[in-house]
């Protein structure tokens, strides 16, 4: 008897596919990991979490949250998802019916399908639904095993997985999608799933497992055409590897491998208009030798991305990070995976821009599935002062049942230095150490480690309230430009300044006044909108007045920029 209607109206839907999706995103990381297919980029669970984002913002019409999710879809993976759920979504119609036109449209987006992916998974989706039993709690058991198998079988059907040791990552990235959302939809309530009870060792790249390099770039394009259907699809896959081709209105999206990307842009502009281009180096992406060194820790480092730590260097480190939301009018995305060049064009335009936590549900996802991968966890949290991260994560401690694997340290820090404790956490656990000590050097440095974050305009902080109109009126009127520290209370205004190059003397200064006694630093320079002045201007001072330092320049945490504006910038240091 197939599933019927009676469990998927709008509401029941949305909550699901919020569900699934937090699901999902709280095992993005090992996703990534595993990601061998079609090309080992390592990037599959961070497409599915850009792609479905506008799950999450369940609050919002089903058909309004659908309609946004092809726009949103990113990567191979991402856009054969987003093309199975713009159709699966559908409250009009029994589930059963929902999963037969999402495969269709899944399989009529990708040229080449190619058994040993998610494609297996809606096809065992669709089996298990047009023949589910009446009984919920039997539906759910059911299409977990369904699911499961699929997913085990993956790599019997591609070689690449056979050859590095695991399953594929955009299989086992749907199977969590629909792990969490068929929990929600059936029993109101989501759980952790137990990813190493279910596949084990496969969930691990084989030892031995060293990507090649391709040459190649993965395009995503928007093109308006009158073109349509099989015929654009057939031109389209005639211009490159890994062709997926979603219809929109007016035109198509298009996901392309190709090795000449200024070929390709050509090509696709003899079809029609090219809307959108964005290419990226796939080799860039690759895993490197330096990506694992950190994979042996006894002790798994996660914090916030209010820490000033991008994905690039969290991956080096094996920091697992915690996204907060950037909300603009458009979309909302996790922190680590919004452009900053994107945020700080739509506040300088005088868009609202905003940030938003993610769900206790969510955050206790992350929590649960770092310590089924890893022996201890660590986690560091923004400063309590800031934010309610570090009781949230008390409180789930007491509750969880992994009281002898995660453990807190509220870090007192935001920003520059949450990302220095963070990662000089990292780089002590790496050497073997227990959780304890690892802690106890966290502790520490919350205390020494050292802050400095230059303010532009205050209308920003005034926007977000975080001081009086009054004193933001006065305070550009006079061009003034406060210099504020992060602490363990709360931010403290250190000083005021006129304009840049006061900031940077300010700074020269007070690094001077610590080199004495700090000469072996890390220091992190951090930029919003305006990088190339602090590689080009900033770091050669800083280098001058602490030539033995290791400087490193990253973008400042997203959450701060909502909250400080353009023209931001800071400085963080302490003893390595």
């Amino acid at each position: 008897m197939a599933m019927t209607t009676h469990i998927s109206s709008p509401s029941s839907l949305a909550r699901s596919a919020v569900a699934g999706y937090e699901n999902l995103a709280a095992w993005a990381d090992l996703l990534d990991g595993i990601n061998v297919y079609p090309v080992a980029d390592g990037d599959t669970g961070t497409n599915l979490r850009v792609s479905l984002s506008p799950l999450r913002q369940g609050e919002r019409p089903l058909a309004e949250v659908v309609k946004t999710l092809t726009e949103a879809g990113i990567g191979n993976s991402g856009n054969i998802a987003v093309a199975f759920l713009t159709r699966f979504l559908d409250p009009k119609r029994p589930l059963s019916e929902q999963a037969s036109e999402g495969r269709l449209q899944a399989y009529k987006a990708v040229q080449s399908p190619v058994s040993g992916t998610m494609l297996d998974i809606f096809e065992a989706l669709e089996h298990c639904l047009q023949s589910a039993p009446d009984s919920a709690a039997l539906v759910f058991e059911q299409l977990r095993n369904d699911l499961q198998q699929a997913v085990l079988a993956t790599p019997e059907r591609l070689p690449a997985l056979q050859d590095a040791g695991v399953i594929d990552a955009g299989a086992l990235g749907m199977f969590l999608f629909f792990d969490g959302f068929f929990q929600q939809l059936l029993h109101g309530a989501v759980v952790p799933t137990p990813l190493s009870e279910l596949f084990g060792k496969q969930l691990q790249l084989a030892a031995d497992f060293r990507p090649q390099e391709c040459g190649e770039f993965c395009v995503e394009a928007v093109v308006a055409t009158a073109e349509a259907g099989t015929e654009l699809s057939a031109q389209v896959a005639a211009l490159g590897e890994s062709a997926v081709v979603i219809p929109v209105k007016d035109g198509a999206k298009i996901h392309l491998h190709t090795r000449n990307p200024a070929e390709l842009k050509e090509a696709l502009a003899s079809l029609g208009s090219v809307e959108k281009f964005r290419e990226e180096s796939i080799d860039a992406q690759l895993y490197s030798p330096e990506q694992r060194r950190f994979g042996g820790s006894r002790v798994r480092i996660m914090t916030d991305c209010a820490g000033s730590i991008p994905r690039s260097l969290a991956l080096r480190y094996g920091i697992h990070l915690l996204d907060s939301y950037i909300v603009t009018n458009e979309k909302a995305l996790p922190e680590s995976l919004y452009q900053g060049d994107e945020l700080y064009a739509l506040m300088k335009s005088g868009s609202k821009v905003s940030t938003a936590q993610a769900s206790n549900r969510e955050r206790s996802l992350h929590y649960a599935t770092a310590c089924d991968q890893n022996e201890q966890v660590l986690y560091i949290s923004t400063g309590s002062a800031f934010t309610g991260n570090y009781g949230m994560a008390q409180e789930w401690l007491q509750n969880s049942g992994h009281k002898d694997r995660f453990m807190v340290v509220d870090s007192g820090a935001a920003s520059g230095r949450l990302a220095l404790i963070a990662l000089l956490s990292a780089r002590y656990a790496a050497a073997g150490r227990k959780v304890q000590a690892v802690a106890a050097f966290a502790k520490a440095l919350s205390i020494t480690a050292k802050e400095y974050v230059f303010i532009a305009e205050m209308k920003y902080l005034v926007a977000g309230g975080r001081v009086s109109k009054t004193k933001g009126f006065f305070a550009d009127l006079l061009h003034m430009k406060p210099v504020i520290s992060p602490a363990h209370d709360g931010v403290r205004k250190v000083g005021v300044v006129r304009n840049r190059q006061a900031q940077l003397a300010f700074c020269i200064e007070k690094l001077a006044e610590d080199k004495t006694q700090h000469s072996d630093l890390l220091i992190l320079l951090q930029y919003s909108d305006n990088q190339q002045w602090l590689e080009e201007v900033v770091k050669p001072a800083v280098v001058e007045v602490a030539p033995s330092a290791e400087v490193l320049v990253v973008p400042l945490s997203l959450t701060s920029g909502v909250h400080m504006g353009p023209g931001t910038w800071s400085i963080a240091y302490a003893e390595k």
